[in-house]
């Protein structure tokens, strides 16, 4: 049995894969502004209401770890938040909106986690395609691809910085997946992957990935837009 922390959980792919994870017996703490009724009747599942932008609400993540896990085995940083604007209209308040979600929460959390992390934990970001160096762009995108490219690099540097721990920090940029994110960047689309499939490759690659990967970036994607 082991801990293991999920941002972004009260729909899509993290809302799966705390259910994936409770259901093999894990202990989950799940992170998310909305709770998921779903989430909250779960006796494997404890619900931290944590908005991630707010540095004064990831002191919660380390109150509970103080008091009651004192061990992570897993983090997944799944959060993702997206703004589709024409470059010329977008605003810098939708940049730092967007950063603050997928980037600068991805390391402020990390730093909360990192003195309960040991020898064999494993640090999975969820990244996308587009923020993979040379795979196709869309428009309107500029401030998530860009987000989606910073949070590669920071998990590539983390990887080096605490290799020597045995702590390992993987990426996996994913593709198109059926979410609620995905139908408000691409209203129409249809993928052909579901929540509940991507959060079962998740499953499997956060418990045995860091097996075989450090420091590295998985793309997962079977097609795209």
């Amino acid at each position: 049995m082991k801990n293991i922390i999920i941002t972004g959980t009260s729909r899509g792919i993290g809302h799966e894969l705390a259910l994936r994870f409770a259901s093999d017996g894990h202990n989950v703490l799940a992170l998310s502004r909305k709770l998921s009724p779903n989430l909250l009747g779960n006796p494997n599942i404890t619900c931290l209401p944590v908005d991630l932008s707010k540095a004064e609400d990831l002191i919660k993540v380390s109150e509970f770890l103080e008091s009651s896990w004192r061990k992570v085995d897993i983090l997944v940083h799944n959060a993702g938040a997206l703004v589709s604007r024409s470059f010329e209209t977008i605003a810098l308040e939708d940049f730092e909106s967007i950063y603050k979600v997928n980037v600068f929460a991805v390391a402020m959390l990390t730093q909360k986690v990192l003195p309960y992390l040991t020898n064999g934990s494993h640090v999975v970001t969820i990244s996308s395609m587009g923020g993979i160096q040379g795979s196709m762009k869309f428009p309107g995108l500029t401030a998530y691809s860009s987000s989606k490219g910073a949070v590669i690099t920071l998990s590539e540097v983390l990887a080096e910085e605490y290799k020597e721990h045995g702590i390992a920090f993987n990426v996996l940029a994913i593709g198109a997946v059926q979410t609620e994110m995905l139908a408000e960047a691409f209203p129409g689309y249809n993928a052909p992957l579901t929540a509940p499939e991507m959060a079962e490759y998740i499953f499997d690659f956060a418990l045995n990935g860091n097996k075989y990967y450090n420091g590295k970036v998985l793309q997962v994607s079977s097609t795209t837009p």
